[in-house]
């Protein structure tokens, strides 16, 4: 028990130290960061208050306060990953709209390009 909570803590400081640094090159939004930065710190508190998974585990009936961890390691990054799903699919849309706002401004400029070709003819 105590070698996994010392893996989970290296991995959640290994996750913050990642983050932090991609963001400091500009590798990664700051905005898009917090929700892993908020998931590591979540990791890191688990792995390291006994307390906390003990009641954790009391509130779900289970015996084993490594399988409280995992299982709340697993529900963070869950919803992280939705998080991030719910975002790329708001960029579809909008690129969807960008693409149609930018065919709408070529069909124009290519009938206001004939219609000066049309009155220079003339």
């Amino acid at each position: 028990m105590d070698r996994l909570l010392n893996v989970i803590t290296v991995f959640s400081a290994l996750l913050i130290g990642l983050v932090l640094g991609s963001v400091r090159r500009a590798h990664i939004r700051p905005e898009y960061s917090v929700s892993w930065l908020l998931a590591a710190f979540v990791l890191l508190a688990l792995s390291r208050w006994r307390a906390l998974q003990d009641w954790i585990a009391a509130a779900l009936g289970l015996n084993d306060a490594a399988l409280v961890l995992l299982i709340m390691a697993g529900a963070v990054f869950v919803l992280v990953l939705f998080r991030f799903s719910l975002i790329i699919s708001n960029l579809k849309d909008s690129n969807v709209a960008l693409m149609q706002r930018v065919a709408i401004l070529e069909f124009h400029l290519t009938n206001l390009d004939e219609k000066n070709k049309a009155a220079a003819g003339n």
